[in-house]
């Protein structure tokens, strides 16, 4: 996944595959943005378009509350 892909994706499609990157092959936000050389803004703010945020403590996007 590239910023280009991450620009044209639905924003929900986007947050599951995240959210699997996460959860499968990074430890943290800050790896998976540089393993496929992401911008945090730029995913934060895409993120924040669904309603939701990143959770560090369960490396996970997870609903605004």
């Amino acid at each position: 996944m590239d910023a280009v892909q991450l620009e044209r994706m639905d924003p929900h499609m986007v947050l599951g595959i995240i959210n699997e990157k996460l959860r499968l092959e990074c430890d943290s936000l800050d790896a998976l943005l540089a393993l496929y050389d992401l911008d945090a803004g730029h995913l934060n703010a895409r993120m924040a378009q669904i309603g939701y945020h990143y959770d560090a403590h369960s490396n996970q996007f997870k609903p605004n509350t």
